[in-house]
């Protein structure tokens, strides 16, 4: 056990050596969480970068003691101004034009909306002040504000949010100083998803997960092949087996390694996620753990399907190489992937890393499964099975045998 514990740190140590590992492995997947985090992570925070939102409000032509329709509508308006100078509002606001065709306008919007374009649409239907006055005097349902929002885009979950605490406290605030408050009568918020999240999820919680499988998932396809195959060629293996050491022992040892790397990768994105960008998701759950260790395993096993699969040091990069961005970005690590087109959307259901995505986000709370939770181990697994027993029958541990 210590003859593998000692390769194990010998195999960490010797991998951190190398600029070119340092980098990959440990820094650019630091480079890009802070990149991303940086960039969309701040979206919707009052003077640094704000929703763009659009508002369309049908109910202009209702006369009445109360225009509820005008007081939402200005409530908008006032949060598309900023409070301090020099800083943004919270949000861009778009409103039909005089003159415009209000449904026009509403029919451009839900496709700006789904192209991602626009973060959020409200609509104050027709009638609503009528409906919103009949709740209040216990005559009618509680009259409805619409969202339309789009799952692909980061800014609408947390546009959602955050209109939704300004209907409410509106309402409230309304009811109050009629004297007319009761909560059966509150103001309902209708929101209609492109997609199934229930809540809206902060993109840098969303991201950090990804990042993490991503910086596992380089390190298992590049890292392990490259060090065996090198050692083959440079006849370094050869060294080893000269000695009591055995085949299981260096596998268990070099395993082990690769267990520490992902340890230390782990260990810097999550503080950088949790302390730089305020993520909130909790790796310790239960649920989660067992994805983040059937993960590393899976990538390993990658890895040596990779070497069992090339003759030298330099096919085996080209090889990894090659499968590295189709997997990588064919996995909803970065963004969702759930329109993807038939013949793309069955290279989903192969890929292993698209899998362990969705188990791992939906087990930490911070995403919606595309694909079915019960071939979120079934999938890796396979993958694990399939590379061990090519890997057993095709890998070659000394140039010379």
């Amino acid at each position: 056990m210590k003859v593998v514990l000692r390769l194990g740190w010998l195999s960490l140590l010797a991998a951190l050596r190398e600029r070119e590992t340092l980098f990959w492995f440990v820094l650019f997947p630091v480079l890009l969480l802070a990149l991303m985090a940086g960039v969309f992570g701040r979206l919707g925070r009052e003077g640094q970068m704000s929703f763009s939102v659009a508002l369309v409000n049908l109910d202009e032509g209702t006369r009445g003691p109360a225009q509820f329709a005008a007081v939402v509508e200005e409530v908008f308006v006032t949060l598309s101004v900023p409070r301090e100078a020099g800083k943004e509002p919270l949000f861009t606001l778009r409103r039909p034009r005089e003159g415009d065709d209000p449904r026009a306008f509403l029919a451009r919007a839900q496709e700006e909306v789904r192209l991602g374009n626009l973060a959020l649409l409200v609509v104050i239907p027709a009638e609503f002040s009528e409906r919103a006055a009949a709740a209040m005097g216990g005559g009618g349902p509680a009259a409805a504000v619409h969202l339309y929002l789009n799952e692909a885009n980061a800014a609408s979950g947390m546009a959602s949010s955050v209109v939704d605490q300004v209907l409410a406290r509106l309402n409230q605030e309304l009811l109050t100083l009629a004297g007319l408050y009761r909560p059966e009568a509150a103001l309902a918020v209708h929101t209609e998803w492109v997609g199934g999240l229930d809540q809206p999820v902060a993109y840098v919680d969303f991201l950090l997960p990804g990042i993490v499988l991503m910086a596992f998932f380089v390190g298992g396809l590049f890292s392990v092949p490259g060090t065996i195959l090198f050692a083959r060629d440079q006849k370094i293996l050869r060294r080893y087996w000269v000695t009591p050491l055995g085949v299981p022992q260096y596998l268990a040892g070099f395993a082990l390694g690769y267990g520490f790397l992902c340890l230390l990768q782990f260990a810097v994105l999550w503080a950088l996620g949790r302390f730089a960008f305020g993520a909130s998701v909790d790796f310790l759950r239960p649920a989660a753990l067992p994805y983040l260790v059937l993960a590393a395993a899976t990538f390993l096993a990658l890895g040596f399907l990779v070497a069992s699969l090339a003759k030298t040091a330099q096919a085996g990069m080209a090889i990894a190489n090659l499968v590295n961005l189709p997997v990588m970005f064919l996995s909803g690590l970065f963004f969702p992937v759930a329109d993807l087109p038939f013949f793309l959307q069955i290279l989903l259901y192969l890929n292993p890393l698209s899998h362990l995505a969705d188990g791992l986000r939906s087990a930490l709370g911070s995403g919606q499964a595309v694909l079915p939770l019960s071939l979120s181990v079934a999938v890796p697994a396979g993958w694990i099975a399939v590379s061990t027993v090519v890997a057993a029958w095709r890998l070659r541990w000394d140039v010379g045998r």
